[in-house]
């Protein structure tokens, strides 16, 4: 199941920079990208956890990220100018956000299900 993960993973990086790129993509594909890869990359690394523990956890790192961008300080701030702070803390909370976030995760969860149900992918 590793592999597969990893390969969702890899996906969905491009896709979200990709996105990025494209103006006639709306920016909220990314963030909606950005949750269902949190939820793969823990996913990734805790392959036994329930289902339901890692759409929580994945929440919770998503929208402690987007609250965090209320707190304004100059050395965060800075962080978020670069690409890896633009990419992984982002610069502005959005209230929308949440909603992607949410979207993002459910998506993940939907493939997760989906995944773990065809009997040559289980193990």
């Amino acid at each position: 199941m590793r592999t597969i993960y990893f390969i969702l993973i890899a996906a969905i990086i491009i896709l979200g920079l990709l996105s990025r790129k494209y103006s006639v993509v709306p920016l909220w594909v990314g963030d909606v990208l950005w949750a269902t890869m949190i939820y793969f990359m823990l996913r990734f690394f805790y392959v036994s956890a329930s289902i339901q523990k890692i759409a929580i956890i994945s929440i919770v790192i998503s929208y402690t990220i987007e609250f965090s961008q209320l707190y304004k300080a100059e050395w965060i701030d800075n962080l978020r100018h670069t690409f890896f702070g633009r990419m992984v803390l982002g610069e502005t909370f959005l209230w929308g956000d949440l909603l992607s976030y949410t979207a993002g995760i459910l998506i993940g969860l939907t493939i997760d299900v989906l995944i773990r149900k065809q009997p040559s992918l289980k193990g």
